[in-house]
């Protein structure tokens, strides 16, 4: 019996295997738009992450990552907005989660959503988060933003990976067309 079919397979691959497998198949991700929202439901202001680059930079971005094997997307929401804004954040998951955006990323340079690592496609959620948010591992600062800040030419010249687009499309989906 394979790993895969007894259930003992992690959820982490080797960085060999994870190579290997981007170069065959599409990868699943989930961006997330932290939000806070006023007393009636409101928009008021979205959440983006300032993160330092692997060339030494510093760049905008949306809470992001890789939905493990055997993880649902509910899981890996939870653990990504965990990871990044801290255990306190409090997100307020929807019951349904049907994405407001799908990113298709390639590895070839062109499109809005471009990640040369591989071929990869992102759900994208905009998640109210009510509590307080810390973050943390490779998150320098999280930055509120009203929507109308959030559009702004240098706000989104600093947004990386097609985070700029999902953005506007987040906002347009919360009737926040600016």
């Amino acid at each position: 019996m394979s790993d895969i079919a007894s259930g003992d397979m992690g959820p982490w691959l080797s960085p060999e295997d994870l190579e290997m497998v981007r170069r065959k198949v599409p990868m699943l991700y989930i961006d997330v738009l932290p939000a806070r929202l006023g007393e009636r439901g409101e928009l008021e202001a979205v959440g983006l992450l300032l993160r330092g680059t692997s060339e030494g930079g510093i760049s905008r971005a949306l809470v992001s990552g890789r939905v493990l094997y055997h993880e649902t997307i509910r899981e890996a929401l939870e653990r990504h907005l965990e990871k990044d804004l801290g255990p306190m954040a409090l997100p307020q998951l929807p019951l349904s989660l049907v994405p407001y955006a799908v990113g298709e990323y390639f590895p070839t340079p062109g499109g809005p959503f471009h990640d040369p690592r591989q071929h990869a496609v992102s759900l994208a959620y905009v998640v109210p988060v009510a509590g307080d948010c810390q973050p943390r591992n490779d998150t320098l600062e999280l930055t509120w933003l009203t929507p109308t800040e959030a559009v702004t030419p240098e706000i989104l010249g600093d947004l990386t990976d097609g985070h700029a687009v999902l953005l506007k499309r987040a906002l347009a989906h919360a009737g926040k067309v600016l």
